[in-house]
């Protein structure tokens, strides 16, 4: 699918979840979806994983580098998990949305808050996914391989603070099936696409009308 990017707004797309409940591997599928959709990229603290890309996958900084772009308002929004800083570049992000472009973004509650409170937050759609049982949760943890049982435990025990904060959002789906929330994520998504806020050019449509009008007059 390719969508028409003339003659409207961009929207900024959070997904948010535990870890293990599924806003990853969406996000890849919404990607698949629509080639317009430009993914976040977040910059981070922490070391790369194997396989992971600078630039592509995370932009890798240092602590110091991190606080600088903090300092001179360049962050859209950060967080510190597990030791390490998180954030989302602000300047990319503002050019895809003047551009009509819509942004995904894979982040947490607290990046969610923060761009809820900027000044993007009247074109932000916020979506929190949930898992369908903590033992599920628990068990998609284990199955992906990416984290000792040590950071397990850690993640697991940060869930419930992450699941804590659903009612923030606008939207909250339950992940039982992959499938079916993926096609959830799109109607909404379509959905949102078609809101006023996001067609810039229905004014002057409607002062044309007007004027139409008052020519028959």
């Amino acid at each position: 699918m390719t969508t028409t990017l003339a003659n409207r707004r961009g929207l900024l797309i959070i997904l948010s979840s535990p870890s293990g409940a599924g806003k990853s591997t969406l996000a890849r599928r919404l990607m698949a979806w629509d080639e317009t959709l430009q993914f976040s990229v977040s910059a981070t603290t922490r070391d790369p994983r194997p396989g992971e890309v600078d630039g592509k996958d995370y932009i890798f900084a240092s602590q110091a580098q991190f606080r600088e772009w903090v300092k001179d308002n360049e962050m859209l929004e950060h967080a510190h998990v597990f030791g390490n800083s998180y954030g989302s570049p602000r300047a990319p992000v503002q050019a895809a949305i003047e551009a009509g472009r819509d942004v995904l973004f894979d982040i947490d509650w607290q990046g969610a808050q923060q761009i809820r409170g900027s000044s993007l937050r009247d074109h932000t759609l916020s979506i929190f996914l949930l898992p369908p049982s903590i033992a599920e949760l628990h068990r998609r943890l284990v199955d992906r391989g990416q984290d000792t049982p040590a950071t397990i435990a850690k993640r697991m025990k940060k869930s419930w603070d992450e699941i804590s904060h659903w009612e923030a959002y606008e939207y909250v789906l339950i992940n039982d099936d992959l499938d079916q929330t993926e096609e959830r994520l799109k109607t909404i998504i379509r959905a949102e696409r078609l809101q006023r806020s996001q067609q810039p050019g229905l004014a002057d449509h409607v002062r044309r009308l007007q004027t139409e009008f008052e020519d028959l007059s």
